[in-house]
């Protein structure tokens, strides 16, 4: 089932819109969003999107590649627990991993930088 991404089924008020079209697009429908957790293992998830290109989704992470700003190094290290997600409190008990997230690594406190339901990978920066 797809999900709908426009804002022109109701009214501010809750009333019905009448359609401007008589029918709905391929190319205006969405997805639901992939909520990467924290797991022992790593799975990757391959879609095909709008163009014929393709998409990898971050399913399940265990790894995040974390830069030093002081050294301005890179280091894969693994992922321990998530310690705060600004998006959403209740992602936080569920382990999941979004943008702006703060995750606890083998070298310290670290903030998600890329989206890992987007890029398929975790990138972060260390935080002092």
């Amino acid at each position: 089932m797809g999900v709908y991404q426009g804002n022109d089924l109701r009214k501010p008020t809750g009333g019905k819109k009448r359609p401007h079209q008589k029918v709905k697009r391929k190319y205006w429908m969405g997805r639901y969003p992939t909520l990467t957790r924290l797991s022992n293992t790593e799975e990757r998830k391959k879609i095909r999107v709008r163009g014929g290109n393709y998409k990898i989704r971050l399913k399940r992470a265990l790894y995040a590649n974390v830069v030093d700003p002081s050294t301005n190094t890179a280091k894969k290290v693994r992922i321990l627990r998530v310690l705060e997600t600004p998006s959403n409190p209740h992602y936080t008990r569920m382990n999941v991993i979004t943008k702006g997230t703060i995750i606890e690594t083998e070298l310290g406190k670290a903030r998600v930088t890329s989206r890992p339901g987007q890029d398929g990978i975790i990138n972060a920066v260390l935080i002092k």
